[in-house]
C-alpha cells in the first residue's frame, strides 16, 4: 500500500509526543521506527529479497552493541557510591568558595567538548553525571543557599539541578563529538551524505561543526548564568527571612 509521502514523517511526531509525555525513550523510538518502516512499505519480517523491520532493528543493535559497554562500569560506580563517593564530592565542592551550580555546569560542558575534540567516549551520564557532577552540584547549591544538607533543598530545586546536569552533558557530548574526525557522530553524518551521493571530506564536516558547537557553548553559558542568578535571588530571600 502506498501512503502519502508526508505521512512517513509520523515517526517524528511519535517521538516528540512520547518524550513530551515522559514515556520510556526506548519504547518511543522503537514504536516510531516500526510505524515509519511500515508506512514506507517495508515488511515487518524479512522475506527473500527484502529485509524486514525487525531484522533491521536487531542488526542495528548488534552492529552498535559497543554503546552498552557502560554497563560494565556500573558495579564499580555502585561500590564507589557505597563507600562515600557522592558525599566526598559534595564536601570537595563546598570547600571551593567560587563554585556555584551554574559555573560547575559550564566547566563540565567545556570538559565534555574537549573530550569530544580528543575523540574520547566517556558515557557521561552513568560514569560522571550520576556519581560525581550531581552530588557536586547539590553541594554547590547548599553552599549558595546556606543550607546544611540536601534534605533542606526542595524537590523542585533538586529536579532543576538534575536537568542542568543533563543539559551540560548533552550539550557538550552531542556537539563536541562533531569536532573530531574519529567520533561516531561525525562518521555517521559522513556515511549518510556519501550514501546520498555527496562526496565530502570529513574535515570539511568538522569545520562546519565548529560554529554550531561554539553557539551551543555560548547558549549553555547564558542558561547556566541565569540559573546562578536564580540561586542568588533565593539566597538573598533566605537571608532576609
Amino acid at each position: 500500500m502506498n501512503f502519502p509521502a508526508w505521512l512517513k514523517l509520523l515517526g517524528i511526531a511519535i517521538v516528540l509526543v512520547g518524550l513530551a509525555l515522559k514515556m520510556r525513550p526506548t519504547l518511543v523510538v522503537v514504536i516510531a521506527a516500526l510505524v515509519t518502516g511500515l508506512l514506507s512499505g517495508l515488511p515487518l519480517l524479512s522475506h527473500p529479497g527484502q529485509e524486514g523491520i525487525i531484522d533491521m532493528l536487531g542488526r542495528a543493535f548488534t552492529d552498535n552493541r559497543f554503546v552498552t559497554l557502560f554497563i560494565i562500569t556500573l558495579p564499580v560506580i555502585g561500590l564507589a557510591e557505597r563507600y562515600g563517593l557522592q558525599e566526598q564530592s559534595a564536601v570537595l565542592i563546598r570547600r571551593i568558595g567560587k563554585a556555584t551550580v551554574g559555573r560547575l555546569q559550564i566547566v563540565y560542558q567545556l570538559f565534555r567538548v574537549l573530550m569530544g575534540i580528543l575523540g574520547l567516549r566517556l558515557n557521561g551520564h552513568p560514569v560522571f553525571v550520576r556519581p560525581l557532577i550531581y552530588p557536586m552540584s547539590v553541594g554547590a547549591a547548599e553552599a549558595s543557599l546556606g543550607v546544611a544538607d540536601e534534605s533542606e533543598l526542595s524537590e523542585k530545586s533538586l529536579e532543576t539541578i538534575k536537568a542542568a546536569n543533563a543539559a551540560s552533558e548533552n550539550y557538550g557530548n552531542f556537539y563536541g563529538q562533531n569536532l573530531s574526525p574519529v567520533q561516531a557522530g561525525i562518521l555517521l553524518v559522513l556515511a549518510t551524505l556519501k550514501g546520498l551521493g555527496y562526496e565530502i571530506d570529513v574535515w570539511r564536516l568538522v569545520f562546519f561543526a565548529i560554529p554550531i558547537a561554539t553557539v551551543s557553548v555560548v547558549l549553555g553559558i547564558v542558561q547556566f548564568w541565569l540559573l546562578d542568578r536564580k540561586y542568588r535571588g533565593k539566597a538573598v530571600a533566605n537571608a532576609n527571612a
